[in-house]
């Protein structure tokens, strides 16, 4: 049958500009990072992608090597395009992503020239068009110079290949040299992505400083903390969860100290009428720096679930306090390195 997403879809969703830019993002935005490649029922991940649409998400966030295996969401999402959201394309902010490891050799990951353009032609032949709406340089390289891979960033935009560019996973000051480089070239640098939780804070303050005077826009990732901040681990390890399987989410993530920590926030979350994710999803949007806040999904119901956080976006001056006091770094950023460039 013919897809025909809901009519009320724009009414279902809140939107934010992208810095002082003119696009627009929706609040909460699908990344197809984990669950949507071919290991899962393709007909599982069109179900979701379908319903987010029809929810009002126009934004959805991909990488050269999201599956598993590397490519295959990239693939995936590109028959999803052709099947049922071709006549939507100018509907969509489709992004991509290249500087982790995705083929042999040492032209295959970090932040050269070589790589990036190679990578960002593969991501097009997978998706099936002609240009992405964003293209990130997903990741920090000390061994190339900053010049060369935003140099990259701004020759997609001159060839058509891109509309936009970011950067995910730099630092404060990485992130003003390579705003500052663009500039001088003529291309702006639209957004970052950082992975943010309340659990992994280390964006605060400066990264948001920086982003907020540049008139950068800001959409965070793993704002979950990889399932940590659901109701999933309050009682322990459950099988089958994450945490249960050889991902990147590790048991030794969930210490004593880290499970009170949830503990505590989830009963915040239940005075305030939500999950713990919910809070938690709510909690990453109070700044108004963020434009957006990126959520995977296993399901239709966990999508529906989580994007149901909007309904409650507001917090009391002490609910902030006390989630403060239990919001604090857990030692679960594993891309620190990155950021550390």
């Amino acid at each position: 049958m013919t897809y025909v997403p809901a009519d009320d879809r724009y009414d279902r969703m809140l939107y934010r500009c992208t810095g002082r830019s003119g696009l627009k993002l929706p609040a909460i935005s699908l990344g197809l990072w984990w669950n949507f490649g071919h290991e899962r029922p393709f007909d599982t991940s069109r179900a979701i992608v379908r319903r987010a649409f029809d929810l009002g998400i126009t934004h959805f966030d991909l990488a050269n090597n999201y599956g598993p295996p590397y490519g295959s969401a990239e693939e995936n999402f590109g028959r999803l395009l052709r099947s049922d959201l071709k006549p939507f394309r100018d509907e969509l902010v489709v992004s991509t992503k290249a500087g982790y490891d995705m083929w042999p050799g040492p032209y295959g990951e970090w932040g050269s020239r070589k790589y990036l353009l190679a990578s960002l032609d593969q991501s097009l032949e997978r998706l099936g068009l002609d240009y992405v709406d964003i293209f990130y340089s997903h990741r920090s390289d000390a061994e190339t110079p900053l010049e060369e891979t935003v140099g990259a960033l701004d020759t997609v935009v001159r060839q058509g290949k891109a509309l936009y560019v970011g950067v995910s996973s730099y630092s404060a000051k990485k992130t003003r040299e390579a705003a500052a480089i663009l500039h001088e070239m003529g291309t702006p640098l639209l957004i970052h992505q950082p992975s943010y939780s309340m659990l992994n804070r280390w964006i605060e303050p400066e990264l948001l400083d920086a982003v907020g005077e540049l008139g950068i826009g800001c959409i965070v990732f793993s704002p979950l903390a990889q399932g940590m901040l659901t109701d999933k681990y309050l009682g322990g390890i459950p099988e089958g969860s994450r945490a249960s399987r050889p991902t990147t989410l590790s048991p030794n993530l969930l210490t004593d100290e880290a499970l009170t920590k949830i503990r505590a926030l989830n009963e915040i979350a239940e005075r305030r009428g939500q999950t713990l994710a919910q809070t938690a999803l709510a909690w990453t949007l109070r700044d108004a720096r963020v434009t957006s806040t990126l959520i995977g999904a296993s399901s239709v119901e966990q999508l529906e679930m989580n994007v149901a956080a909007l309904a409650r976006l507001d917090f009391t001056p002490d609910e902030l306090a006390e989630i403060d006091r239990y919001a604090t770094e857990s030692e679960i950023n594993i891309w620190a390195a990155s950021s550390r460039e």
